[in-house]
């Protein structure tokens, strides 16, 4: 039994997880996060969002994952296909753990070892550092690496039923975009926007919805992360919403833009250049490319309009968490992979102190990209 998807897709993630880790000399890899353990394991729950107790996954060089988690965790992961259970009371201030993970770490690492744990960008370490010192003490004749690589170069290449799971929710979140007319009218305050969107992301099927930000102003909106604010909505406001809502465990990332009553000929200029850009770049990126790449196209295109690109990253990768790697930026080298998620996000400035962002998901094939999200209009939609 398992949770999510059928046992053959986390035993074939678990074995490409240890086909990289021979390549990158692991003995074992230990796993800390919410989303590296819910990628091997299917154990999903919103408890993550208690800090009080530490989980570990631990990988071996073959066999099964072990799971390390407190007790409270046992029946939700007995639903798993994980077989090898090993728990302990917790919270417990003197012993959170760690005599259970070094116990199990000198198992099956009885000599010595390479463990392996995420170190790098993107990652955190879920246990008090503490701990994690002494559990390095406890295993002397073990060296602790970094593990990064081998997480992420499995996690960044997507499994069909992975992709479908992320079409899914985005075509969720794209039937709530639709539904805008219905309350982002003048006069509406923002934050009840922005409540009515995440209302209708929730009775569209979305699980929950993690992230909601957005931005409205005159002609353009000064940033893209903010939180909402009560000030009614205007004529020629720009509205933009960006939601990333959760389906089985899986994000979407895209933004819609709307004009309130009229659009003014820079805010229509700039919309369709971001559309135009995104279509080419949808349109031309390839398997090979890197994500420094898809930044440089992006730039390109926009300036082909006349329309100065904003800064900043223009995409990312996409999955069980709302940002994952690569970043489309100038320094990202990362080569671009068939099955990557990516999302498409080219911003540009429309005037001092007003940007546009627009955003799209896409999966990379061999043959070039498909869209997950349903496709924004050409033209920015007017709200009457």
């Amino acid at each position: 039994m398992s949770l999510i998807f059928p046992r053959d897709e986390f035993a074939g993630r678990t074995a490409r997880l240890q086909s990289q880790m021979a390549t990158d000399g692991l003995d074992a890899l230990l796993l800390t996060t919410p989303a590296d353990i819910f990628y091997l394991t299917g154990f999903l729950t919103r408890f993550w969002e208690s800090p009080a107790r530490p989980w570990f996954m631990i990988v071996p060089a073959n066999g099964d994952p072990i799971a390390v988690i407190p007790a409270i965790g046992t029946d939700l992961m007995s639903r798993t296909w994980i077989s090898d259970i090993r728990t302990w009371d917790a919270p417990d201030p003197s012993d959170d753990g760690v005599t259970l993970l070094s116990d199990t770490l000198n198992e099956i690492l009885p000599n010595m070892g390479r463990i392996g744990t995420p170190m790098g960008l993107e990652t955190i370490l879920r246990m008090p550092l503490a701990d994690y010192d002494r559990i390095k003490q406890a295993l002397p004749n073990c060296q602790f690496v970094d593990g990064t690589n081998c997480i992420q170069r499995v996690r960044e290449i997507k499994s069909d039923a992975e992709i479908e799971k992320i079409r899914n929710i985005c075509h969720i979140a794209g039937r709530a975009f639709d539904r805008m007319p219905e309350y982002a009218t003048a006069g509406q305050g923002l934050d009840q926007v922005f409540r009515e969107f995440q209302v209708a992301c929730l009775r569209e099927g979305a699980d929950w919805v993690s992230y909601t930000s957005g931005a409205a102003g005159k002609d353009g909106y000064g940033d893209v992360i903010s939180t909402a604010d009560t000030r009614p909505l205007q004529s020629r406001d720009v509205l933009m919403l960006d939601t990333g809502a959760v389906r089985d465990g899986y994000f979407c990332d895209f933004d819609r833009n709307f004009a309130i009553g009229e659009a003014n000929d820079d805010v229509k200029l700039v919309y369709h250049a971001l559309w135009l850009a995104t279509e080419t770049v949808k349109d031309t990126l390839r398997p090979g490319h890197r994500a420094c790449d898809m930044h440089r196209m992006f730039v390109e295109e926009l300036r082909k309009f006349n329309v100065e690109p904003g800064g900043g990253r223009l995409g990312h990768g996409l999955g069980i968490t709302l940002t994952e790697w690569p970043s489309a930026t100038p320094m990202d080298e990362t080569p671009l992979r068939a099955g990557m998620v990516l999302t498409l996000e080219p911003g540009a400035l429309i005037g001092p102190g007003r940007v546009m962002v627009h955003e799209e998901n896409i999966v990379l094939r061999e043959g070039g990209a498909e869209l997950l999200s349903p496709r924004a209009a050409a033209d920015i939609p007017i709200i009457a």
